[in-house]
């Protein structure tokens, strides 16, 4: 019998794409998807996964552009968050998973929104963590970003911090960290993320996204009204250190949402690299409850 606490690895061709991804657990079970956001991949749930798959089936793929899924130009595929959703609704539909659970993070809150608005029935909870939906998330370490979205000149674009190199990869994990944290972190895991990003014409990829992001921030009272209207069960689990998402975001959270319930961690962005095992469990709990 197939022990369904390992975890499996994929790789599927989607209309020439090829989306890789992990999957445990067994069929039968409630679906929960894995959205990772910047600049990592499915390795990022690599110690949740097994504990996840006692209660369901668990599906996290690597966005094209990231990780072990292919990765092409911008004249090869469109870099915004829409595309992306709809490759993941190609894989899902692939697999024959109609409705599901999913965990947004980072880049994987706006790949899950789409999600989510486009057919709000599929959605069975959400599990954010350090995945932004409203303003007060976005503190003055955005007001660059927001000037460039206004107007992309060059000169906006000089201004934004210099964060596509391996250095800025870096800081994904350890910014803002007190030295007890930094040292929990592996340093695998931007090693990795940074190999992959280094790919021909990844780094355009990268910046169209993020140009992209402002779409999504011009979404925000779309996603407030699929919250108002639809209520999902929601896990929000965020670090206290974040330097990139505010910690008052989960209290935007609270306001819109009857069901939510909220953990703040000593910890920063990226919360599963020191904080795997708290999380999974409150994870898995949380799929117990709402099935």
């Amino acid at each position: 019998m197939q022990d369904v606490q390992k975890v499996r690895h994929r790789q599927v061709d989607l209309d020439g794409l090829e989306v890789f991804y992990r999957e445990a657990g067994r069929p039968g079970q409630p679906t929960l998807l894995l959205l990772h956001g910047f600049p990592s991949s499915s390795h990022t749930f690599r110690e949740v996964m097994p504990t996840l798959a006692e209660v369901a089936r668990v599906i996290a793929p690597d966005l094209p552009g990231f990780g072990m899924s292919s990765a092409p130009t911008i004249d090869g595929y469109d870099y915004t968050f829409d595309s992306l959703s709809r490759t993941v609704e190609h894989l899902l539909d692939h697999l024959g998973v109609e409705r599901f659970f999913v965990y947004l993070h980072d880049f994987g809150a706006p790949v899950g929104y789409h999600l989510a608005t486009r057919a709000p029935g599929r959605i069975r909870g959400l599990i954010v963590q350090s995945g932004n939906a409203h303003h007060e998330g976005l503190g003055e370490q955005w007001d660059s970003a927001r000037a460039y979205w206004a107007d992309p000149t060059e000169d906006r674009r000089a201004a934004l911090p210099d964060w596509l190199n391996f250095a800025g990869t870096r800081d994904q994990y350890l910014a803002g960290l007190p030295e007890h944290l930094r040292i929990l972190h592996p340093p695998e895991s931007w090693h990795l993320d940074w190999e992959r990003m280094s790919r021909p014409g990844n780094l355009d990829a990268q910046f169209a996204l993020f140009t992209d992001y402002a779409h999504h921030v011009a979404r925000f009272e779309e996603i407030a009204e699929y919250h108002r209207a639809h209520q999902p069960p929601a896990l929000v689990l965020w670090g206290r250190h974040d330097a990139y998402f505010d910690v008052e975001e989960v209290l935007a959270y609270h306001r819109v949402l009857d069901r939510m319930d909220a953990h703040i961690y000593d910890g920063g962005h990226l919360l599963l690299e020191t904080h795997a095992a708290e999380c999974a469990a409150l994870m898995r709990a949380f799929v117990l409850d709402h099935t």
